[in-house]
């Protein structure tokens, strides 16, 4: 079954169990790229709880092992590191493309994923690449809770097709107006509670993404310096081999560069 043939296949499994959205399907084009757009687009609103069928989790496995082979995997034990730490590395790109024991998603309150169809954000990303059943045990671990996620704290999942073992998850302070000294005790908290869990885990490679600094509107520079103090400050007594500093965009490039004192 080719490429094309599979993401059909997807798309019909998931407009049978979703009629609703089957007007919509009809505005998008036929070819690859669009019943693409259209299986992530379903992929991202479908609510969790449902029962998968063996062929779709087959199907699914199968496109996105195939979407990973071609935009490449990077293992973090191969990047260099940065010249005043050893176990620390900078790295611009996909984090979905990286090799790692964890990879850091930025979550929401509900931390179900991004229900927005293909947007923009890191924890659509994630999700998207690993696939329908890391929503799943989100659901799993939330109603086991009892109750949303607290700033500032961290969960583990698998991370199914991503080339990570498992995903961190943890969600940031969000700023209106001036960054106060509470938000900032709560974006360090991120990034201890991540490490900590990590290590109770057996983890020796993490990526973390920038947290808050997107739609949480953390400044960036202050933000990268509570990362990197964090970070050092508990790898004195840590058994953890690599810490990723992942970024996407030039500007925070520069940052990390310039407060980490390299070239990446």
């Amino acid at each position: 079954m080719g490429r094309l043939e599979k993401i059909r296949a997807l798309n019909s499994l998931l407009l049978k169990e979703a009629p609703e959205y089957r007007q919509q399907a009809t505005q998008f084009a036929e070819d690859t790229e669009s019943q693409r757009h259209l299986l992530r687009s379903l992929m991202n609103v479908r609510y969790p709880g449902k029962r998968f069928s063996p062929e779709f989790l087959r199907l699914q496995d199968e496109l996105l092992t195939e979407e990973q082979e071609e935009k490449g995997v990077v293992d973090v034990l191969e990047l260099p590191t940065v010249n005043s730490d050893s176990r620390i590395s900078l790295w611009q790109g996909d984090i979905t493309c990286l090799k790692a024991d964890a990879i850091v998603n930025a979550a929401n309150s509900q931390m179900l994923g991004c229900f927005i169809p293909c947007h923009a954000c890191i924890d659509n990303a994630i999700h998207s690449a690993a696939g329908l059943q890391l929503r799943e045990e989100c659901q799993e671990l939330m109603q086991a809770q009892g109750h949303e996620e607290p700033v500032g704290r961290a969960k583990i999942t698998k991370g199914y097709n991503l080339p990570a073992k498992f995903v961190l998850h943890t969600v940031g302070p969000a700023v209106s107006g001036t960054v106060t000294q509470e938000d900032e005790k709560k974006l360090e908290s991120c990034y201890r509670s991540c490490l900590e869990l990590a290590e109770a885990n057996g983890i020796r490679s993490i990526v973390f993404c920038c947290i808050s600094t997107g739609v949480f509107c953390f400044p960036n520079g202050r933000a990268a310096e509570i990362a990197i103090q964090t970070v050092r400050e508990y790898l004195k007594g840590s058994h953890i081999q690599r810490v990723v500093f992942n970024v996407f965009q030039d500007h925070d490039k520069s940052i990390y560069e310039h407060l980490l004192k390299c070239k990446a």
